[in-house]
């Protein structure tokens, strides 16, 4: 999982790490210009502010980050959390990377490593207030499933960096250690992402809405293992592509929304994995 590991990143890793610092990561190219604005820097993870379809400027603000990255560590796999109370804080980040203030949680929403890997956070403050304070613009969660082939972007809040690259396919089942994760988005070979990328969204540069969100790669060629996660088929075929990275898809948001603008679990459809 691309959380930020201090201990355990390797050295390849670690180089890699430099190599973005120094600029080398490729630069996003594509229709929509995806810079750093509107993204949080977490202490291991990335996260960003987001917003659903159907929000309103006096909802309160929302925080995106991976299931992994909760602060109550790694989420068994089979759990669910729903309305949990948190005080999680991050640092909102402008277009360069700049830090504009501090925000804070104070409920995880939704969260789980199963089926999907993502924490919800609802902040303290309003997206009006955010606005106001900042200039504070949320990324929109789109509400359809992504395309293969779509031009991405991934910007990365602790790095201060991004990645580009485009969708290479989706994998049915993606499974690491004792999680697995359903329709997983596999990225072509350009987006290589690292530790520390663990939760940053996956933007689509043709519409600038978040499609998903980063959260592993096979870093060493291992089957099914931490940090080494495998595809497994539809028929159960598994098959192993090391340096590949993958995330998930966010868009199963959007079919868990009410008319209250809230997550409600038994709305008809809602794909987000139940308790």
């Amino acid at each position: 999982m691309r959380l930020r590991r201090a201990f355990s990143l390797g050295v390849a890793a670690l180089t890699a790490a430099a190599g973005v610092l120094a600029g080398t990561a490729t630069p996003a190219q594509a229709d929509v210009a995806v810079t750093l604005a509107n993204t949080i820097a977490l202490s291991n993870c990335s996260a960003s502010l987001v917003r659903f379809p159907t929000s309103v400027s006096t909802d309160s603000a929302m925080m995106l980050t991976n299931g992994h990255c909760y602060e109550g560590g790694f989420i068994a796999a089979g759990r669910v959390l729903q309305n949990v109370s948190s005080t999680r804080s991050g640092t909102l980040l402008n277009s360069s990377g700049g830090a504009l203030g501090t925000v804070r949680a104070n409920r995880v929403l939704y969260a789980t490593m199963t089926g999907n890997d993502v924490t919800l956070y609802r902040l303290n403050t309003t997206f009006a207030a955010l606005s106001s304070s900042y200039g504070a613009t949320p990324l929109t969660l789109s509400a359809a499933h992504p395309v293969a082939g779509t031009s991405i972007a991934i910007p990365s809040s602790y790095w201060k960096e991004i990645w580009s690259c485009s969708i290479d396919g989706f994998v049915p089942t993606l499974r690491e250690s004792t999680w697995t994760w359903k329709d997983s988005v596999r990225y072509d070979a350009g987006c290589d992402t690292i530790g520390g990328t663990s939760g940053s969204p996956i933007v689509s540069t043709v519409t600038g809405e978040v499609i998903g969100i980063n959260n592993t790669g096979n870093e060493d060629g291992a089957s099914c293992t931490l940090n080494n996660p495998c595809e497994v088929s539809s028929t159960g075929v598994i098959t192993v592509l090391k340096g590949r990275s993958y995330g998930q898809q966010t868009y199963w948001f959007t079919t868990c929304v009410n008319s209250s603008r809230t997550i409600d679990l038994t709305v008809t459809g809602c794909l987000l994995t139940k308790p």
